[in-house]
């Protein structure tokens, strides 16, 4: 509840300022994400948390995604923590909630040098040992979901920046063929499920993607069960390799399938409307890439919110990677990626919505304040009110908004009940907030 301090109130006049709205590149898709990406024969996915299957962000996943990727629940250090004893609590979670909105599964990830369980980092194994223990955890975790995986990274980043093959636990004890020996048990436990290689920094072509070329190479040369290879594309702001296509192009002229994995294109915070901005022309330049070469199956984006994102827990300064906000509002980056698999969106002339900042009761130390968004001409799936304070003021609390502050500069996100607004209609957001010497009324952007 907000409190008001009507008592200690200093003047009964209203400030008010109405600021036009400029449009945002675009409003909300005619179709789903899925129903476009289908349309032109394409995965389109997002990695999740299986405890978060719930509320806004479950009917999002499940609404506009045909894919899911478990971003943790079926890594080796999650599956079998203690040696013998598996636990596939979340990895069902997701496989049934999948199985429920009609998705595919991609399961992530087999082999990898990184997330395992302490007694296999610190175990002395032999060769044959560690050779047995590998084809046991594909076996047992490929076999459990047979028939119901549709693709599997089974090895994961093997590769140093310099092509060379990285030093890990597998590579150390079973040599370069532990990459075969793998893709072979994995067929094994299931022959129906895309086997592939991924890693991250591959993208374009450079020395790392051109060693996983050879060694696809080499690998369908002998036989070995190789169906694709996925480019993890974690990428910064405004550096899309401008080879992506053609790298795409010559993995997929080798006769595999190629993937983006794991999609996400992070930028030093605070985001502002400019970099929105390139980041949709990210987006859009990667999905794009995708759609122009038959075999790329389709694009997973790693977390499709904010709010479960791993990067600013990795990059320090940097976040708003993905293509919701934490507020779960879609970003500039959603509809990019509508429009690059060939869906139409709106955008409403400018002008025709606009904002209203008031101050609407002021007293010694504090005041309550409000902005009315409303819209003639068009309408808003979401919003976003932000302003920069001129004298120090800050706000304490908000309602029918989630509100943040930093520093002077103030955002306000629609709550999940009134993101729209109606061509013709209006929303109302308030909070309370202190002052000192002045208060005046500021600028106000909406986007």
């Amino acid at each position: 509840m907000r409190s008001l301090r009507t008592g200690l109130s200093l003047s009964a006049l209203v400030v008010g300022a109405a600021l036009l709205f400029t449009a945002p590149a675009a409003q909300a898709a005619d179709s789903p994400l899925r129903d476009l990406a289908a349309a032109k024969g394409k995965v389109i996915g997002t990695a999740v948390t299986g405890s978060k299957l719930t509320g806004t962000y479950g009917d999002i996943a499940g609404a506009q995604f045909n894919s899911l990727t478990p971003g943790n629940a079926m890594k080796w250090g999650s599956v079998e923590p203690t040696q013998g004893s598996f636990n596939w609590t979340e990895a069902d979670q997701i496989v049934a909630f999948a199985q429920a909105h009609n998705q595919q599964v991609r399961g992530h990830t087999l082999v990898w040098h990184s997330q395992n369980p302490s007694w296999l980092t610190n175990g002395s194994w032999t060769s044959a040992q560690l050779s047995s223990l590998l084809q046991n955890h594909i076996g047992t975790e490929v076999g459990r979901y047979k028939g119901r995986i549709a693709a599997w990274d089974v090895v994961n980043e093997p590769f140093n920046e310099d092509g060379t093959y990285r030093s890990t636990l597998w590579y150390n004890g079973l040599g370069a063929d532990y990459i075969a020996s793998a893709l072979t048990w994995a067929r094994a436990a299931d022959p129906d499920a895309k086997l592939y290689i991924n890693d991250y920094n591959v993208e374009g072509v450079n020395a790392k993607s051109t060693a996983l070329y050879n060694l696809v190479k080499d690998l369908k040369s002998r036989g070995v069960p190789i169906d694709g290879v996925g480019l993890q594309a974690h990428l910064i702001l405004g550096q899309v390799p401008a080879t992506l296509q053609q790298n795409i192009q010559r993995f997929a002229d080798l006769g595999v399938d190629v993937a983006i994995t794991e999609l996400d294109v992070r930028m030093a915070l605070p985001s502002d409307s400019t970099k929105l901005a390139q980041q949709a022309a990210d987006y859009k330049s990667v999905v794009a890439a995708c759609v122009a070469v038959t075999r790329c199956a389709g694009v997973t984006v790693w977390g499709f919110t904010d709010s479960d994102s791993w990067v600013p827990g990795t990059f320090p300064g940097y976040g708003a990677a993905t293509p919701y906000d934490e507020n779960y509002a879609p970003k500039p980056a959603y509809h990019a990626i509508a429009e690059a698999l060939g869906g139409t969106t709106t955008t409403p002339p400018t002008g025709a919505c606009s904002a209203a900042y008031s101050v609407t009761s002021q007293w010694n130390t504090g005041f309550t304040g409000q902005v009315k968004i409303a819209c003639s001409g068009a309408s808003l799936s979401s919003w976003k009110a932000s302003w920069t304070f001129g004298a120090g003021q800050q706000t304490t609390q908000a309602w029918n908004a989630t509100c943040t502050q930093s520093g002077s500069a103030v955002t306000c996100a629609n709550a999940s009940y009134n993101g729209s607004v109606p061509d013709g209609g209006s929303v109302t957001f308030g909070f309370n907030g202190t002052w000192s010497g002045s208060n005046p009324v500021p600028a106000v952007t909406l986007g």
